[in-house]
């Protein structure tokens, strides 16, 4: 006879639940020994139940929403339950098996066992400054397979009950460049996963299981009731979107191609007809497209919903085998978030007038993310930076652009500051400034980019970047007018420009040469002619466009020494 369990005591241990989740996140952060992990926040933790099915998740990237579990699934279909033992870590960063991005995140699976049996799964997915390969940093723009791109885990153990496998710790140290930084972030994910496994057996222990488990299928199934319930009050239809990534990085464009099909019961993405995978890095796994789809499926379902399996069992993603979108060995990955972050563009573009509440105009779309590799000008030690670029984010409804801020792609992460970047690099940051070019105009204004300039201070420094969205602007809505581009030029110290690139590997720079990076302005929403004039004024004051842009784009006349509204256009 099944035990009856009140309501209120399996929604109090489903609330713990995500508290675990939480704590594992925060213990992570706090015991990292990377930047792009305890600034950045370039990681994500989860909880699973016994069949891997995801139950809560922590995101720094939003770009791993979802991928804990099918990392974790993998790993059970690879090793079987019955071989695992308490104090297990599985170490997996394969790009085309589950939970796949690119060879840079590292993920760790831990089951969790009490009185002898698997209860859950703790995991967690983090990005390594370097994991080894042709380029330091190992996130490069010019491979060509994914050899080049460092060491490649297609399930394998770390931890065999509770004991490290030194071989395998001894083989990661001796080829990544910067192996003290690495094993710090190793122990760092260890810590974190056992951190979870003590939390739930606490809850096992004073709930007792089958109030535990009883908990987690509550928490599934009350996510995919909210889900269906807003499935339902949706607008059925088919809705199709194509466009052009920038290019392969060889000057070739590449196609994504959606077809949304919304019913009652399910949301479904086809991709089929999207480019061929590519002999560049931009090529991405199927788990990491699923998860691209993801951010615009929780926009406009209930972003506020915490992301677990139940959420997404009526959602379904196609796409076909050796495409860019499903690319299979030897595909390189490294820049795999812009063929992830443009599928998520297409979602988004062809369901903006349909949803306009929830999804507004383009945005900097790219992670725009840099290495830079070089020695410290101090200490003569080797450096590396390892970051994305903040940028404009589009108008919406009712509410002008965000400025500065990550791509969908990276979500609630942040900048390395500016004052420990100085202190621990090679560089000097000349410039950390809006990009304020006045495009993105619309009764609501897109959110201006960023300019970040750095300063080798050493000779020989190497910079490598992906910035997409460089030939084509965030897009405006509703009338709104198009955004802008992202890219990046090479000020020289003898005072030559080079550029605009939207892509390099390993460029040179010398003493007192800049890397001059500039992002985009979002797009508009609505017709700018129904702009309030005195936010255009405010508009012109605060340096966001000029008074020649007011008049233009705008109708509005603002007197250049008061910034008052002087008169409208005819």
């Amino acid at each position: 006879m099944a035990m009856k369990i009140d309501p209120v005591t399996l929604d109090i241990v489903k609330d713990s639940l995500i508290a675990v989740s939480n704590e594992v996140f925060y213990a992570f952060a706090r015991t990292s020994m990377s930047p792009i992990i305890y600034e950045t926040l370039d990681y994500a933790s989860g909880i699973a139940d016994a069949d891997g099915s995801l139950l809560t998740q922590g995101n720094g990237a939003c770009a791993f929403i979802g991928l804990i579990a099918p990392m974790i699934q993998e790993i059970v279909q690879k090793f079987g339950k019955d071989q695992m033992k308490p104090g297990d870590v599985y170490l997996i960063n394969d790009p085309y098996m589950g939970g796949g991005t690119h060879l840079s995140d590292i993920g760790m699976v831990m089951p969790v066992f009490y009185d002898g049996e698997i209860v859950a799964f703790v995991g967690n997915k983090a990005h390594w400054s370097d994991i080894g390969g042709m380029a330091s940093g190992s996130f490069t723009t010019d491979s060509t397979e994914v050899f080049q791109e460092g060491l490649r885990f297609s399930g394998v153990k770390l931890v065999d009950g509770g004991e490290l496998c030194a071989q395998l710790a001894d083989m990661i140290k001796s080829n990544v460049r910067f192996p003290a930084a690495s094993e710090g972030d190793m122990w760092g994910q260890i810590a974190s996963l056992r951190t979870g496994y003590r939390r739930i057996g606490e809850l096992c222990s004073k709930y007792g299981v089958e109030v535990v488990r009883g908990s987690m299928k509550r928490l599934l199934d009350q996510g995919e009731i909210v889900a269906r319930k807003r499935l339902a009050e949706m607008p059925n239809g088919v809705w199709e979107m194509e466009e052009f990534m920038d290019d392969d990085g060889h000057g070739n464009p590449v196609k994504i191609k959606v077809k949304i099909t919304i019913t009652d019961d399910e949301f479904l993405a086809d991709f089929t007809g999207s480019s061929p995978q590519v002999a560049s890095p931009i090529n991405t796994g199927y788990s990491s497209l699923c998860a691209g789809v993801k951010v615009v499926y929780m926009s406009i379902l209930n972003p506020s919903l915490a992301v677990n399996d139940g959420v997404f069992r009526p959602m379904r993603v196609i796409a076909e085998d050796g495409s860019v979108l499903r690319c299979h060995s030897p595909a390189p990955t490294s820049c795999y978030f812009e063929s992830m972050i443009y599928s998520s563009d297409v979602v988004w573009k062809a369901l903006a007038p349909i949803f306009p509440e929830f999804l507004g105009a383009g945005h900097m779309l790219s992670v725009c993310s840099v290495v830079l590799a070089g020695l410290h000008h101090k200490t003569g030690e080797p450096f590396l930076i390892v970051e994305p670029t903040g940028g404009g984010w589009g108008a919406s409804r009712g509410k002008d652009g965000e400025v500065g801020q990550f791509c969908v792609g990276d979500g609630e992460t942040y900048n390395v500051p500016v004052e420990m970047a100085e202190n621990r690099y090679g560089i000097m940051i000349d410039e950390y400034s809006l990009h304020t070019d006045g495009t993105g105009a619309g009764e609501y204004r897109g959110g201006s980019g960023a300019v970040r300039a750095y300063r080798a201070l050493t000779d020989g420094q190497l910079f490598t970047a992906s910035f997409g969205r460089n030939k084509y602007p965030a897009w405006g809505a509703a009338g709104g007018g198009d955004g802008s581009y992202n890219y990046f030029e090479f000020h020289r110290a003898d005072g030559s420009v080079e550029g605009p690139f939207g892509i390099v590997a390993r460029t040179v720079l010398g003493k007192n040469d800049v890397a001059y990076m500039v992002t985009c302005t979002g797009g508009g929403y609505g017709d700018p002619m129904k702009r309030d004039p005195e936010k255009v004024a405010w508009d012109v004051k605060n340096g966001y466009i000029t008074v020649e842009q007011a008049r233009e784009d705008y109708g509005v006349l603002v007197d250049p020494r008061t910034f008052a509204v002087a008169g409208l256009r005819r």
